[in-house]
């Protein structure tokens, strides 16, 4: 396996410096050396230093080299062929979606250790032993979903959150931003860019970004350091779905802000999957106004009416009057207002 005695020899070889002149510089023996040029050897990170004095060549790019090797070394044990390692990036780890939707860019689409590296290096793992291992620290239903793919858009959405700037996060400034996002979702149609912009401010990273085909999740919870984390899917069909779906992982900061410090929430238990939702609806339209609502006959004039008056979203409205089955999705009061 090549690593950088490969580099270095070819270095010597330009600057005619012999191989037993180096080891001596180096204070090893010649035998030692071989091993080094051939690969047989790793070079220790006190090693990298000093090669970087004797020849200008920066330590952090042999130590990125010799891991690479060691890696691949490893990863050949593991799974025995190349070939195996191809099968399992090819079905495991959706490689076609990740390069068609441009998630990764893959260095070399032809160097099957390359593209295992360059998973891993997006899912910010050692190895994809350590991938299964954080299966442990994500909740989630363990059947209807695959984890490889929550894990590949979960990990996307890490990249995304970079350019973000947020603010302090404060428990005690929760209220406000939710009158904040409420007053949002009273505009016609969901700008995300402000939606981004009011969470950032409240110091939360917001995510909405298209989930790779065939996953079922919606949302995600978790804390990175301090920061809380809200991740949506774009597989909403309507506005008041997607104020829902930001409501209920708001439900989660609310409620489970400590175990998300070491859990990512995808679907937490029963218990508090309920409570989340039912912050959600409560937060959408109050007990008091949706008593009021369900008492208006369904009169269309007097629903927009006390839309506006009270100023609630109509989406969130005939969104709630679907859902309780007092009209239908397919009816025409939903679809007029559902994005309104």
């Amino acid at each position: 396996m090549i690593g950088f005695g490969s580099y270095l020899k070819d270095y010597l070889e330009y600057n005619n410096i012999s191989q037993s002149e180096f080891a001596l510089r180096l204070g090893i023996s010649q035998k030692h050396m071989n091993e080094i040029l051939a690969g047989k050897q790793n070079i220790t990170l006190s090693m990298a230093a000093t090669i970087e004095r004797l020849t200008n060549i920066p330590s952090d790019f042999i130590i990125s080299i010799e891991n690479k090797k060691i890696l691949i070394e490893e990863l050949l044990i593991k799974y025995e062929s190349e070939e195996n390692l191809k099968k399992l990036i090819k079905n495991n780890f959706c490689f076609n979606e990740l390069k068609n939707n441009n998630w990764i860019n893959f260095k070399d689409e032809t160097n099957t250790f390359q593209d295992c590296i360059d998973i891993l290096n997006f899912l910010n793992v050692k190895d994809f032993d350590a991938f299964e291992n954080l299966k442990k620290y994500t909740l989630f239903k363990k059947t209807g979903n695959d984890y490889n793919k929550l894990a590949l858009w979960i990990a996307h959405c890490d990249k995304l959150i970079s350019n973000q700037e947020v603010k302090e996060y404060s428990s005690n400034n929760f209220n406000n931003l939710i009158n904040e996002l409420l007053d949002e979702s009273y505009n016609k149609d969901i700008n995300i860019d402000n939606i981004t912009n009011i969470l950032n401010n409240y110091g939360i990273f917001f995510v909405c970004e298209k989930a790779l085909p065939g996953t079922k999740v919606r949302g995600c919870f978790k804390v990175k350091g301090k920061v809380p984390c809200i991740y949506v899917t774009k597989n909403y069909s309507a506005k008041d779905s997607f104020y829902f779906e930001l409501f209920h992982e708001l439900g989660h900061c609310k409620s489970d802000y400590v175990m998300a410090q070491s859990k990512t929430i995808i679907d937490g238990d029963e218990v508090r999957e309920k409570k989340a939702d039912e912050f959600a609806i409560k937060t959408m339209i109050s007990s008091k106004d949706w008593n009021n609502i369900i008492n208006l006959n369904l009169d269309e004039k007097k629903l927009l009416d006390y839309s506006n008056n009270n100023k609630i979203s109509m989406s969130f409205i005939v969104g709630r009057l679907a859902k309780e089955g007092y009209i239908k999705y397919s009816s025409n009061i939903y679809n007029k207002y559902k994005n309104y």
